[in-house]
């Protein structure tokens, strides 16, 4: 993944994720925009997170 990526939820909120070098920024965010936390990943929890992801999506 070479650029961010936004998930806004039902309620407001949203997750990004962003490359930071060769690790990444998964930051999310309550619906007035202020940052709730800030978790840092390398590249292979980032792409188990999004295969999780599209697991509970299907």
């Amino acid at each position: 993944m070479k650029h961010s990526t936004t998930i806004h939820t039902a309620d407001g909120s949203s997750v990004t994720i962003r490359p930071r070098g060769i690790l990444y920024d998964l930051e999310t965010r309550n619906a007035k925009g202020e940052t709730i936390a800030t978790v840092v990943m390398n590249e292979a929890d980032v792409r188990a997170l999004r295969r999780e992801m599209d697991e509970v999506a299907a």
